[in-house]
């Protein structure tokens, strides 16, 4: 009878991990459509540039400002989030552009010298993007959202080319690469597995870090970051990587399987591109810090992949002729999916702020 459940129990997952991997294979890559008869659902590849760029552009109606939303990483696609989250509605008020640029998601070419990507080559290619955006959609100018480690592309594009956006938003803003900002990852890791009285994850922390005197260093990266989401800090909050981002990512509709291929090739490869050695070793607090266009910033109250202290103290740093820092809650790393609402309402404010009608 012991061996009759078993075998039962053992048939049943089996099925269940059938059905899965049937999900994922069907993915039809479809995005978000509507009904709405000036509204645009369009995903494409094209090159630009010299390079393949990829696009996922939603919005309800055509005439409303276009966003330029630089994907994160650098090299991570970030549309699946938009699926995932569906009631995140920014394209009821702007006409969303999720940019996947050269070498990452749908944009993946396999002939792509890592080398030959740059800081200044894909600053260049945002301002190459935003020209054909401005001429499709007969702007003068457009909106420009960094995410993430997009906000290094985004922040530069808008300091070297202010003349092309009527602002830029940093979500999840990208401010300094330092001991600083280590030390308030793990100080919010140990005291939030302290509250949980999780010493097997309070003795891991403590083997990821050195001190000397006041100066903290992490001897592993990525084992560091994947903590973090354990502690709630990281992409969305209170999930780990598995249950945030990779189970999302193969069980999303909006990408082939060949383009799921590509997304986790194109973010390996970003790992050992010109680009990923250049953003060491920086603080803009003390470079980039004044602007000719309006700066904002959105982050998440649980946000400690790019701590939220760090943000709102270079917010008061910077010279612009606006600028604003909204702290959005009950998220972390993402807030313009978790919290969509909160989001929405920043955003709006951004929007009536700024737009030239």
């Amino acid at each position: 009878m012991k061996k009759m459940i078993l075998n039962i129990l053992l048939g049943v997952l089996i099925f269940l991990l059938a059905v899965v991997i049937v999900w994922a294979l069907i993915s039809s890559g479809k995005i978000r459509e509507y009904t709405d008869e000036d509204s645009i659902s369009d995903k494409f590849v094209m090159e630009i540039n010299g390079a393949n760029q990829g696009f996922f552009i939603n919005g309800r109606d055509i005439d409303n400002p276009i966003l330029l939303l630089i994907s994160s990483g650098p090299g991570t696609d970030d549309y699946f989030l938009t699926e995932r989250f569906d009631d995140m509605h920014l394209d009821d008020i702007f006409t969303v552009v999720y940019w996947d640029y050269r070498g990452m998601g749908i944009a993946y070419d396999s002939d792509i010298d890592p080398a030959s990507i740059t800081t200044e080559v894909l600053i260049e290619d945002t301002r190459a993007v935003t020209d054909y955006l401005k001429k499709r959609f007969e702007r003068e100018k457009i909106y420009v959202m960094g995410f993430s480690g997009g906000t290094h592309i985004g922040l530069m594009a808008a300091e070297k080319y202010p003349e092309d956006y009527y602002a830029y938003i940093g979500m999840a803003q990208v401010v300094t690469d330092s001991t600083e900002r280590d030390k308030l990852m793990y100080e919010f890791m140990k005291d939030e597995f302290t509250r949980r009285g999780d010493k097997s994850r309070l003795k891991k922390l403590d083997e990821l870090v050195t001190f000397e005197g006041d100066e903290m260093h992490c001897k592993d990266w990525y084992d560091f970051v994947y903590l973090l989401h354990e502690a709630g800090g990281g992409t969305t909050h209170n999930e780990t990587e598995l249950t945030g981002i990779t189970i999302p990512i193969i069980m999303s509709h909006c990408y082939t399987i060949s383009e799921k291929i590509k997304f986790i090739r194109g973010m390996k490869m970003y790992r050992t591109t010109t680009l990923d050695s250049e953003l060491e070793n920086f603080d803009y607090r003390e470079d980039k810090t004044e602007f000719e266009i309006p700066i904002f910033f959105l982050s998440g109250e649980y946000d400690y992949n790019c701590p939220w202290p760090l943000v709102e103290g270079y917010c008061d740093k910077i010279t612009a002729p606006d600028k604003g820092f909204y702290l959005i809650k009950d998220a972390a790393h993402s807030p313009l999916w978790e919290n969509a609402n909160d989001s929405f309402e920043a955003m709006r404010e951004i929007l009536e702020k700024t737009y030239e009608r």
